[in-house]
């Protein structure tokens, strides 16, 4: 791949990763409106263990021509380009964030509602109640976002295990259409608390590059851990997503939008938690007036791409 097709690819990883910080965005819609989904869950689906591992085994001379074969196996160099991008753009939104829910949080998580109700909203074409088991799928999704929002951060806790979980799962929505990892993550009650973290252990790299400082950036384990976790759900969780799509994707689907629509709790509860003088009319019309912005943003997006499905 060319410089000039790398850093196009680079660019659509920062449209991409912008997209993935926020909840209620799917990366995977901006890939499928950038014109490189199906290039993406091929690439995706390429690393396996063996190609990983081979990869990894460069710097040994005997090693170094399977390393380029598997390297080129996996369009290495198109997710590189790519996750670059991504990573850039969310240590760049994820700072604005931390900002702004601690700033204005009425205004931040109604922009939340509206992306998140939107993305469910053009999603219900994709679900079907004609049989049983769809109509237990139905239920059961909504119950399990619904239940979640608001107090997986008080049942689960943020320890290292619950961190693994949270990136093992977040990284399935590379292949979910119009599910966002950073939905998945307030529903497991982690957004905050990696948004926070995040920004520290940047500021803290920031620190040790510029002599300021010479010390192990804090919540480091924390970043590790969540990588591990990605990685680790790339090989498990989202080929057991992909598997489940591929064979029953009326079911799927159906839970995956039951899911969305549970998920519209979430965000009311944590603005309650965050404003001072409860539900004032104010709160009420910023928390109102972002959430239509925030659905406009979406539906915006989907006029773009065509209204054109992504297929798994």
């Amino acid at each position: 791949m060319r410089g000039r097709d790398s850093l196009g690819v680079y660019l659509r990883g920062v449209a991409m990763g912008a997209a993935d910080a926020v909840p209620g965005v799917s990366g995977g819609t901006i890939a499928l409106l950038t014109g490189i989904y199906p290039r993406l869950i091929a690439a995706i689906t390429a690393v396996e263990p063996d190609r990983l591992l081979a990869v990894l085994a460069a710097p040994l001379p005997d090693r170094r021509a399977d390393a380029v074969a598997a390297f080129r196996e996996i369009d290495g160099i198109f997710l590189a380009a790519l996750g670059l991008g991504i990573a850039t753009a969310i240590v760049t939104v994820s700072r604005v964030l931390e900002h702004a829910m601690a700033a204005y949080p009425a205004a931040t998580f109604g922009g939340f509602f509206g992306l998140i109700g939107a993305s469910a909203w053009l999603l219900r074409r994709e679900m079907a109640f004609d049989t049983r088991g769809r109509q237990a799928a139905a239920v059961a999704g909504f119950a399990v976002a619904f239940l979640l929002s608001g107090q997986a951060e008080g049942a689960l806790g943020h320890g290292l295990p619950v961190t693994f979980l949270a990136g093992s799962v977040a990284v399935t929505a590379m292949i979910l259409p119009g599910v966002s990892g950073s939905l998945l993550l307030l529903l497991l009650g982690q957004y905050e608390y990696m948004i926070d973290h995040l920004s520290a252990f940047v500021d803290a790299v920031f620190a040790i590059l510029t002599g300021e400082s010479a010390t192990i950036p804090p919540g480091t384990a924390t970043i590790l851990t969540f990588l591990a976790g990605g990685v680790v759900g790339l090989f498990t969780v989202a080929h057991g997503v992909r598997w489940a799509l591929k064979r029953r994707k009326a079911a799927t689907m159906t839970f995956l939008v039951a899911l969305v629509v549970g998920a519209l709790r979430a965000p009311v509860v944590q603005t309650a938690t965050r404003l001072d003088a409860g539900w004032t009319t104010t709160a009420i019309g910023l928390f109102s007036g972002a959430a239509v912005v925030g659905g406009a943003v979406v539906v915006g997006l989907e006029r773009a791409a065509g209204g054109e499905a992504i297929e798994i």
